[in-house]
């Protein structure tokens, strides 16, 4: 018991300081209670063939068909048309929609999707966006708990009862008191909540999104581009870019690679063989594996006489840059655009070279600007600091899929334009959607059934590829839940769950089951502002039924408690990635998020006590 209490608080101590990724450290409690006898490596590694697991990853696949579809962006620009300028009116119109999004796909991805919008709107309304950016992130949160898909939480609760034969939560178990919760939250909002926001108004018209067309001048980009012809002496021929050693030695970028396609064809008549050759000129990602060719013309960036010398001992041929090479930086398919490294982000510490970034991430660094320094010199081996800029040059896909990445990179710059949706599949996407909806609302099929079939759907319509699947889902959750699972095993196995439980209802037994159900919300509330609400919910849920065993009472109501609780992320920025992913938009500061957070806590607990007894009895 206390060998597993001791892995449970290094956890916790790990995820609250953040010295670890937690991907990272829910490995290691998986490895932990293996090593110690805790758990066999079956009872330990259970968590990664776990229904919930599953489901969540197929969720990810059809929530991220849905953002590429264009659907979700199409949905949040008329919920915005109807809402007007009107403050109070926006505020509600907003803090509804996301909710209403929420109950179904990922409240990130609604959050990211709906943030530019929100952002013009309130230049618009000549509001303040940080008087919006609260409200969209925590309408998002209060609508998450509204569905048995809006959180992994409610997942989490279901499988619990299920495994423990107690008739588990239904699809719509949750909307009830969802609704309920969101109307409070509305009301809160417009009414109180409104008025505790700061009034911050953007600073002047230098801090707006600059367009990839300014940010090539202000950069002075076209100066330094050059083309060089690999000639047929030239050693490069049949190396790939990666081994060229042109960033690392000569400090020369490469952005794109210009090839001539020949095609032949032939016909015979007769005796008579008639052939003829057509040509095309093809522009090549400068992917770090592509092999170049005799007479491959590579567009590159650099300082003249550096360039000129990679030419002479490589054998290029040298030439000046176009004007089409020019329009070529930005186009519909490649663009630029700045990035700004976080102070949690994992390259900190590392170099260019290190992190093998043109490798991992596709995308060329063509400057990086240190605040307080100006450009650095030496881009590929100096070892980046927070706050840096990058400057990246590449396809607009690659540049889109570094925002899914928000604990690494911000992306900056007017970008949203050059977003490409598949519209075409969008009533595909539509039509797979309901169908899950059905599936799971009738219990025809299980829900990870149902999740799972419609992420396939997703992919064999074309609604996204293969690899887009792969990347709409958010892998680090995934490993942090299959990882903390076997913790609630083990806390069960050794008896600490039981303990828990005694003390709750040995010290709040006395006072009745409302006053627990209380301190359970109290206690996941308090647990969800520094873990996240997964693990939270993996670690009170146990608790909360052997609480109510212990009690004699019907455990819906104080599940329903603990998973409701677990998304009242409200009273920090890190509590939640949306609360993260606003703070910026809305310059707020950790003091902005307490203000307005633990009130709206209160009158979520207030509203849970009075509501959830009549909906579940004890």
């Amino acid at each position: 018991m206390w060998i597993t209490l001791a892995i449970l608080l290094a956890a916790i101590v790990l995820f609250v300081t953040e010295l670890l990724r937690v991907d990272v450290v829910a490995l290691l409690v998986v490895v932990a209670l293996i090593l110690t006898g805790i758990l066999t490596t079956d009872e330990a590694i259970a968590g990664f063939s776990n229904a919930v697991v599953l489901t969540i990853a197929a969720l990810f696949v059809v929530g991220g068909a849905i953002f590429q579809t264009g659907l979700a962006a199409a949905i949040g620009q008329r919920i915005l048309r109807v809402a007007g300028t009107d403050p109070t009116r926006l505020t509600i119109m907003i803090m509804v929609a996301v909710a209403l999004l929420s109950g179904f796909i990922s409240d990130t991805g609604v959050v990211a999707v709906m943030l530019p919008a929100i952002v013009a709107v309130s230049a618009s309304a000549k509001l303040s966006p940080a008087k919006l950016m609260i409200p969209l992130a925590f309408g998002s949160l209060l609508g998450g708990a509204s569905t048995l898909i809006g959180t992994p939480p409610n997942l989490i609760v279901t499988d619990l009862l299920r495994e423990a034969g107690v008739e588990p939560f239904g699809f719509f178990s949750f909307t009830p008191m969802g609704v309920v919760l969101v109307a409070a939250g509305v009301l809160f909002m417009t009414l109180v909540g409104r008025h505790l926001l700061p009034d911050r108004q953007p600073e002047a018209e230098g801090q707006a999104f600059e367009t990839p067309k300014e940010l090539i001048d202000r950069y002075h980009l076209p100066d330094n581009l050059f083309r060089l012809r690999v000639r047929s002496t030239s050693p490069l021929i049949g190396q790939t870019i990666d081994a060229t050693r042109l960033g690392s030695d000569f400090d020369v970028s490469v952005i794109s690679v210009l090839r001539e396609e020949r095609q032949e064809a032939a016909i015979r008549i007769g005796e008579q063989r008639i052939s003829a050759a057509t040509s095309r000129d093809l522009t090549l990602h400068p992917d770090p594996e592509l092999e170049l060719q005799r007479d491959d013309v590579l567009l590159v960036r650099g300082e003249g006489n550096v360039v000129g010398r990679a030419a002479a001992q490589l054998r290029l041929a040298i030439q000046q840059a176009t004007s089409a090479d020019y329009d070529a930086l930005v186009s519909e398919e490649v663009g630029v655009t700045e990035v700004v490294l976080p102070p949690r982000s994992q390259l900190i510490g590392r170099t260019l070279v290190d992190t093998r970034f043109g490798k991992t991430y596709r995308l060329t660094v063509l400057n990086i600007t240190r605040p307080g320094t100006g450009s650095l010199e030496n881009i590929k081996d100096t070892p980046l600091r927070f706050g840096d800029i990058l400057l990246v040059q590449g396809e607009w896909r690659d540049i889109f899929a570094l925002k899914q990445q928000r604990r690494d990179f911000v992306v900056m710059g007017e970008t949203e334009r050059f977003q490409q949706f598949n519209r075409r599949k969008a009533p595909i996407a539509l039509i797979v959607l309901a169908l899950m909806l059905v599936a799971m609302i009738s219990g025809m099929v299980s829900v990870a059934a149902a999740s799972m079939t419609a992420g396939l759907l997703m992919i064999l319509t074309g609604c996204l590829t293969i690899d887009e699947a792969y990347r709409a889902v958010d892998w680090k959750s995934l490993v942090l839940i299959a990882g903390m699972l076997p913790m609630a095993t083990a806390l069960e196995k050794v008896g600490l769950v039981e303990v828990a439980a005694m003390g709750f209802t040995t010290t709040l037994g006395g006072f009745g089951p409302l006053v627990i159900l209380a301190g359970l919300f109290l206690l996941t509330s308090a647990f969800t502002q520094v873990l996240s609400n997964t693990a939270t919910a993996v670690l009170v849920a146990p608790i909360a039924l052997a609480t109510a065993q212990q009690l004699g009472i019907t455990p819906h109501a104080y599940m329903m408690a603990v998973a409701v609780a677990a998304s009242m992320a409200f009273a920090s920025p890190v509590a939640s990635p949306v609360n993260t992913l606003v703070m910026g938009a809305g310059d707020y500061s950790f003091g902005d998020y307490l203000k307005v957070g633990i009130p709206m806590i209160g009158v979520m607990l207030v509203v849970t006590m009075i509501v959830l007894p009549l909906l579940w009895p004890f």
